[in-house]
């Protein structure tokens, strides 16, 4: 059978995973009365609540006698190292747009890697169907975008498809007609060249890999020469052409539609994935014994994060968690580290805490959420960028490139806010409908914990997107959080009477009835510097009846921040502490003695 491989690329919520629902369904994987998810290829639980893709996945239909493999992609700059390895599968991508949004951050960043490779890009502008489209304008954009990322001839003669995944049609132009995708199936075969096989034995790069009860490690890639079988025998090579191991392929398994099967022989050009090696990762070359040269791998972008991981040491460690010891943490983080090639895990000489280090925030953050949802108890500490250094000594840090758009009234706010966090404005034009599109390049250290302020400053009505930049000379001193906060000076559980008399000291944190202990934070102070307080005071109850009724206590709806809200929120000296039930915000050192004789010796130092 012909075969194509494409992958979708787009930026975040521009209709990736909703474009491959209606082709799967318009190609006939399905049965007519089959019941069917909305966004099928979102497959686990944080994906599905966020909305997000986060991981890139396969699948495939046939179409006019040929099969097209399809990859869907993440559109978040900080899973960009998934986008990066899957490029080498493919032919050809389809380029989504949002009619309306137009190019954005990560749709410049996936389209510079594919264009790199030299693939050329089918632009499919979609959501056409929103009031607020502007196709023309946003047409002309994507052209001057491919302009400034250096595409050549070819790759500037891109074709073009419009429509609307939501509606499920796609065609040549903007108006209709508005009935299939057979328009942009059609493009599809007639644009991207069939994947050309090398002459010589097996060969495949290995792009990602699962873990699978039965099986094993499954690693999946495209196969550039020869054939995979069952029962071969195969070396795995790494990048520099090292022996990693060898062994044999346990099972050949290819998609079919979702679902994947086991199939007796994967010919060259295929995307097919293999079980039965146990060391070979991301990156590695699953190849013939006789073979002795690797596939070139790109190297993928360094890590612009870290966070420390610690084990839970406070005084509730233990009572919501399975998972607590260092060395379970420990092999959680590197079995992570094996199949997300964006993720650096490192030792320190504390043997209980372990660098973890990433792309971004988010990456970081879903990557916790699925450790305390496996029954994890940890602490972490503040993330902090990854410095550099160039030739002469000077340091370097992470720029990013900031796209925020926001309603006329706040873009004066935002401009002074991300002035302060040492951005610089590079450009602030009108984006219609009464909004201002205001780009900066700002460090990543400024932008730690922003979201959530701008959200404030804007009444929750701006879209705040970014994306790795480059790495240029430090910026100098940023300032961190304003205020200080409220910590317990004792442990039990909260009672709302003790609540209640000091919500004149700042927002509270906790609910009545939360257990707490000495140095867990339970309230933002008002002012600059960090105050102990006690929640547990009950109320003195006497045999002496009050001549006045007592009034009930009513509390302000306390302050609950997400995971990601109390990464950015918490300063150099707190921690995180994440369990299956809870999200505790602490001090590093929980004995008020210990903090002070620390502050002491970092002044004398």
């Amino acid at each position: 059978m012909k075969l194509r491989n494409i992958a979708i690329i787009a930026h975040v919520d521009h209709g990736k995973t909703t474009l491959i629902d209606v082709l799967l369904k318009q190609s006939g994987v399905f049965r007519d009365n089959q019941r069917t998810e909305e966004r099928m290829m979102d497959s686990n639980d944080i994906e599905r609540e966020r909305g997000i893709t986060i991981l890139a996945k396969n699948t495939s239909l046939v179409w006019k006698d040929t099969r097209i493999n399809i990859v869907d992609t993440p559109g978040h700059a900080d899973f960009g190292g998934e986008v990066e390895r899957i490029l080498h599968m493919v032919d050809g991508v389809v380029l989504l747009v949002d009619a309306a949004e137009g190019p954005m951050p990560q749709t410049k960043f996936v389209l510079g890697k594919a264009l790199k490779l030299g693939l050329k890009p089918i632009v499919a502008i979609n959501k056409i169907d929103k009031p607020e489209q502007r196709a023309d304008e946003v047409l002309d954009e994507v052209f001057d975008l491919f302009a400034s990322l250096d595409a050549n001839e070819e790759q500037l003669d891109f074709p073009v498809v419009y429509g609307s995944a939501k509606q499920e049609w796609m065609s040549l132009e903007p108006t209709g007609p508005q009935d299939s995708m057979a328009p942009l199936f059609d493009m599809i075969l007639d644009k991207v060249s069939e994947p050309q096989a090398e002459e010589g034995e097996f060969r495949l790069l290995a792009t990602t890999i699962e873990s699978d009860p039965f099986l094993g490690r499954i690693l999946t890639g495209r196969i550039a020469s020869g054939v995979a079988k069952p029962n071969m025998a195969v070396k795995a090579l790494s990048r520099d052409g090292k022996l990693i191991e060898t062994g044999r392929i346990s099972k050949v398994l290819a998609f079919r539609g979702l679902e994947r099967q086991a199939i007796d022989e994967g010919e060259a050009g295929d995307i097919v994935s293999v079980a039965g090696l146990t060391k070979a990762t991301v990156a590695d070359t699953i190849v013939d014994p006789q073979v002795t040269e690797p596939i070139q791998a790109q190297p993928i972008d360094p890590p612009t994060l870290s966070m420390m991981f610690r084990v839970n040491d406070g005084p509730l460690a233990g009572t919501e968690g399975s998972k607590v010891q260092s060395r379970v943490i420990r092999e959680r983080l590197l079995k992570e580290a094996e199949g997300n090639v964006a993720l650096r895990v490192e030792e320190t000489d504390e043997p209980d805490a372990f660098i973890v280090s990433g792309r971004g925030e988010l990456l970081l953050a879903i990557l916790i959420e699925n450790m305390r949802r496996e029954g994890f108890e940890l602490c972490v500490g503040r993330p902090r960028v990854v410095y550099q250094e160039d030739e002469a000594g000077n340091r370097l840090e992470p720029i990013e490139e900031v796209i925020i758009d926001v309603d006329d009234e706040f873009s004066g706010a935002v401009v002074q806010k991300l002035t302060e966090r040492k951005a610089e404005l590079l450009e602030m034009r009108p984006s219609g409908g009464g909004r201002t599109r205001l780009v900066f390049n700002a460090p990543t250290r400024g932008l730690i914990g922003y979201q959530a302020e701008l959200m404030s400053d804007t009444r929750g009505s701006a879209i705040f997107n970014r994306v790795f930049h480059e790495y240029a000379p430090y910026k100098g001193q940023i300032q961190g959080r304003h205020t200080g906060v409220l910590l317990s000076n004792g442990q039990g559980e909260a009672v709302a009477y003790a609540l209640f008399n000091l919500e004149d000291r700042g927002p509270m944190m906790i609910d009545p009835g939360t257990k707490v202990y000495q140095g867990m934070i339970v309230g933002e102070h008002t002012r600059g510097n960090d105050l102990e307080v006690n929640v547990l005071k009950g109320k003195q109850l006497t045999n002496i009846r009050s001549a006045g009724k007592d009034d009930a206590v009513k509390l302000t709806t306390p302050m609950k921040l997400s995971l990601e809200g109390a990464l950015s929120y918490i300063s150099e000296d707190e921690l995180v502490e994440v369990t299956p039930e809870s999200i505790r915000l602490r001090k590093a050192l929980l004995c008020p003695h210990e903090r002070k004789r620390a502050e002491r010796a970092a002044k004398a130092s």
